[in-house]
C-alpha cells in the first residue's frame, strides 16, 4: 500500500465499522473508558487533526505522554542553553522550536533581541557549516531530541573530529524513550491499558528496542501516523488485551524493522554514551539519556564552555511536568488558553508543535468549550 492508501476515507469507514463492536465489547468488559497512551507527540497531533480521537472518544481515553523532546527537557537544561547565548564570542544554533521555550529569566528570542548571536537551523549539519565559516567564534548546537534526531547530531560530531573543526560544540540533552515508558509502567498511580508507541523512534531502535517492556505484560503497538495506522493500532491494542501474554506489536512494518537502523545505532554508540539525566516531570531517570563520549569530549559544550545560569524555577501554576507524564491534560491547567497561549507560552508544552498543550489549543480547545 502506498501512503495515500492509509488515508483512504471509504476504507477507514469500513474498518471503523468492524472495529466498533470490539471497542464496545472491551469498554463494557472493563466497565470504563480504556486508557491508551500515545507516547509520541506527532501521534497526539495526528489523533486530533484526523478526528480519530473524536471517533474513539465514547470508548477510549487517549492520554498524551512524554513524546515531545522539548517538553521533557529539564528546566535546568533550558537555562543552561540560554546561558550560552550570553557568552562572549559564542554563536548558538538551534532548531526553531527551542526559541520560545521559557527559561527562568528569559528565552532565546529575548536574548537574540538583546544582541546575542542565535541562529535557527533546520539540520545539525548547518550548525557545523556555521562553525567552519566562523573560525573565530565558538558555535554551540543545542542537541534536544529523542533517538530520532540523535544520529544526525552524532554524525556532525564525527565529521567535526575527522575534519579537525575545533570550534564546534554540542550541548547534548538527548533522551531515550523506552526508559520513560518503563517509568510510567512502574507508577502505581497510572492505570494505562495500552501504549501506542512512536513510529519515528522505532525506525531507529526497532521493535527489539521496546522488548524490555514486555515483562510488564501491558499491550503496546508501534504505529504509523495516518488515520488507518491509528485505527488499526488501537484495534491491535484491543486484541492484545484479550491475550494472557502480550508482546510488542509492530503495526508500522513499512518503515520499522525488527532491529531498527543498525548503522544509526552504531553511530550513536560510537559518539555518545548512556547516562541518567533529569526529565521535566519525571526527575532523574536511570540510563535514559545520551551524553558525549570521552573520545569526543573536546566538542562537549558542558565541559568546554563556562556559562553561568540562574537558579532554575518553572512558572508558578504551569502543569507541563504532570502533562508529559499523562497525569493531567491541558484542560486541567488553569493557565491553559488564558495566561498561556502560543503567542505567550509559559511552559514548553505550549511551544513545540509536538507539545500536548499546543496541539489541544489548536484542535481541541473549541470542542472542549462547546461541551461545557
Amino acid at each position: 500500500m502506498n501512503l495515500l492508501a492509509y488515508r483512504n476515507g471509504p476504507l477507514f469507514k469500513r474498518l471503523f465499522r468492524k472495529a466498533a463492536p470490539l471497542l464496545k465489547e472491551q469498554h463494557e468488559r472493563v466497565g470504563r473508558k480504556l486508557n491508551f497512551m500515545e507516547v509520541c507527540g506527532t501521534h497526539t497531533v495526528a489523533f486530533s487533526k484526523t478526528g480519530v480521537r473524536d471517533l474513539l472518544a465514547p470508548y477510549v481515553n487517549l492520554i498524551s505522554g512524554p513524546g515531545c523532546p522539548v517538553c521533557v527537557t529539564d528546566q535546568s537544561d533550558i537555562d543552561q542553553m540560554i546561558a550560552y547565548a550570553k557568552c562572549e564570542d559564542v554563536i548558538v544554533t538551534t532548531f526553531g522550536d527551542m526559541m520560545k521555550v521559557p527559561g527562568t529569566k528569559s528565552n532565546l528570542y529575548q536574548e537574540r533581541a538583546n544582541g546575542a548571536d542565535i541562529r535557527i537551523v533546520h539540520a545539525p549539519s548547518q550548525a557545523l557549516e556555521i562553525a567552519k565559516d566562523n573560525p573565530g567564534k565558538r558555535v554551540v548546537f543545542l542537541g534536544v531530541g529523542f533517538e530520532t534526531t540523535a544520529p544526525s547530531i552524532a554524525l556532525t560530531l564525527k565529521k567535526a573530529k575527522d575534519q579537525e573543526v575545533d570550534n564546534y560544540y554540542v550541548y547534548a540533552a538527548h533522551k531515550l524513550t523506552p526508559p520513560a515508558v518503563e517509568s510510567l509502567l512502574q507508577d502505581s498511580d497510572h492505570k494505562i491499558d495500552g501504549f501506542v508507541l512512536p513510529g519515528h523512534v522505532s525506525v531507529i531502535i526497532g521493535r527489539d528496542g521496546w522488548r524490555g517492556l514486555e515483562k510488564y505484560n501491558v499491550p503496546a503497538v508501534i504505529s504509523g501516523f495516518e488515520p488507518i495506522d491509528l485505527l488499526t493500532s488501537v484495534v491491535l491494542l484491543l486484541k492484545e488485551m484479550e491475550k494472557p501474554m502480550r508482546v510488542i506489536q509492530n503495526n508500522y512494518q513499512r518503515n520499522v524493522r525488527e532491529f531498527g537502523n543498525e548503522r544509526a545505532k552504531h553511530l550513536l554508540g560510537e559518539v555518545f554514551k548512556v547516562h541518567s539525566p533529569s526529565w521535566r516531570g519525571f526527575g532523574k531517570l536511570p540510563e535514559s539519556g545520551l551524553t558525549i563520549h570521552s573520545d569526543y569530549e573536546k566538542f562537549d559544550a558542558r565541559k568546554n564552555i563556562l556559562a553561568v545560569k540562574p537558579k532554575s524555577r518553572v512558572v508558578k501554576g504551569c502543569r507541563c511536568g504532570e502533562i508529559v507524564k499523562g497525569k493531567e491534560g491541558p484542560f486541567d491547567c488553569k493557565l491553559f488558553a488564558t495566561a498561556c497561549t502560543p503567542d505567550n507560552p509559559l511552559g514548553p508544552c505550549m511551544v513545540s508543535s509536538e507539545g500536548t498543550c499546543s496541539t489541544y489549543y489548536q484542535y481541541e480547545r473549541q470542542k472542549h468549550s462547546l461541551s461545557k
